[in-house]
Parts: structure tokens; C-alpha cells; sequence
């Protein structure tokens, strides 16, 4: 079996649940989430998967199944970096099920697949693929120091006019940095605040 062509894919998850930031906050969605990550963020939500050796790699029908099963019709697939893999096989075969499918991504690796929306969360240590920069719909940057927002500012003119940008303070920091991104997007109207909701309301 070839795990790096697309119709096998490290599976650590799915679930039915809210979008809890960005845009699409608030909207019912079943979440897609692959193993495997080179970017390792301190701040990562899901450390365990940054191994994609430590889950199955399962056929692509699966996760059609699974997600035609959830009764929804919009699927986001998150990470891990889900860039790590080839996704073009997975998302026509979603789409042949009229699904709308949303990607997660740090824009590390080169985008493979057909989404409708794209998340695209920079990183200041790791360059994304500048292919990004006209294909996000919205950007999120997430804050943990006053580093962060001068990155903001850095970037914000790579993307096109039309990508909506949003600010998000790391969890753990929210106390601190929620006021920073107040006062920073007071100046810089451009931005938008982005809070991850799921972790107020205490869902996945």
C-alpha cells in the first residue's frame, strides 16, 4: 500500500461539532482530523498528533462514509498539518457527495485537493507556500506576544484584498493578549478578533 497517495490517510479523529474560530464561527460542521505535523507549535491543541505513525491509515471511503453518516453537510479538515498528505483523491470524492469542505492549514506544504474555504494559520518561524497568499479566504494568526501582531503587520499586504484577517490569542495567554489585540485592531481595523469559542462552552 502506498500511505502517500492520497486514498489512505492517518486518521486521528472525527466528529460532529461547532466551528469554534475564525469566519465560520458557530456553524455545525463534522471535523476531519489527520495525523502528522512537522510545525510542532508549542501551543499545539493536539500534540498526540504530530506522529502520524501512532494512528491507522485508513481508505478515503471510510471517511466518506463517516461523514455521510454525520447527516452534515459541511466537512472541515484540520491537523495536524493535513498538507502533509495528498488530498486531492479525499476531496473529489467528497465533493461527488455535493459536500462543501473547508481546510485547516499553516500553509507549510503545497496545497493538494479542491476546498471552498481555506484557513490558512501562518506561523512566524515557518514560511508559508506563497501560493496561499491568493488562495486563503482568511488568515489567523494566533498571538502569544507583541511579536505576533508586528507579524500581522508584516504579512498582512502579501494577501489579497479580499482574505479576511483574523487575530487569535494562544489560550493559554488570553488574559494578556486579548487586550493587545483589542487595542491593536483598533488601529488596525483590517483585523478581526477570533476566540475559540468551543473552549468557552466546553465542547470539541
Amino acid at each position: 500500500m502506498d500511505r502517500f497517495n492520497g486514498h489512505y490517510l492517518p486518521l486521528i479523529e472525527t466528529f460532529k461539532s461547532l466551528q469554534g474560530e475564525g469566519f465560520h464561527t458557530g456553524k455545525a460542521a463534522f471535523f476531519v482530523r489527520l495525523a502528522g505535523c512537522d510545525v510542532a507549535c508549542h501551543f499545539c491543541d493536539t500534540p498526540e498528533g504530530l506522529n502520524a505513525e501512532l494512528y491507522p491509515f485508513v481508505p478515503i471511503e471510510k471517511i466518506v462514509e463517516e461523514s455521510l453518516k454525520a447527516g452534515l453537510k459541511d466537512i472541515i479538515i484540520t491537523g495536524g498539518e493535513p498538507l502533509q498528505w495528498n488530498l486531492q483523491p479525499l476531496t473529489a470524492l467528497l465533493h461527488q457527495h455535493n459536500f462543501t469542505i473547508y481546510l485547516e492549514t499553516s500553509g507549510t506544504e503545497p496545497l493538494t485537493g479542491k476546498f471552498d474555504w481555506i484557513c490558512c494559520s501562518p506561523k512566524r518561524k515557518h514560511p508559508i507556500h506563497p501560493e496561499f497568499y491568493q488562495l486563503a479566504h482568511e488568515i489567523k494568526i494566533i498571538v502569544v506576544d507583541q511579536d505576533d501582531l508586528r507579524f500581522a503587520l508584516e504579512i498582512q499586504d502579501q494577501f489579497h484584498s479580499d482574505c479576511l484577517l483574523f487575530l487569535q490569542p494562544e489560550w493559554s495567554k488570553k488574559q494578556i493578549v486579548i487586550p493587545q489585540i483589542v487595542s491593536f485592531i483598533l488601529t488596525n481595523p483590517r483585523w478581526r478578533l477570533s476566540l475559540q469559542i468551543h473552549k468557552y462552552i466546553n465542547i470539541l
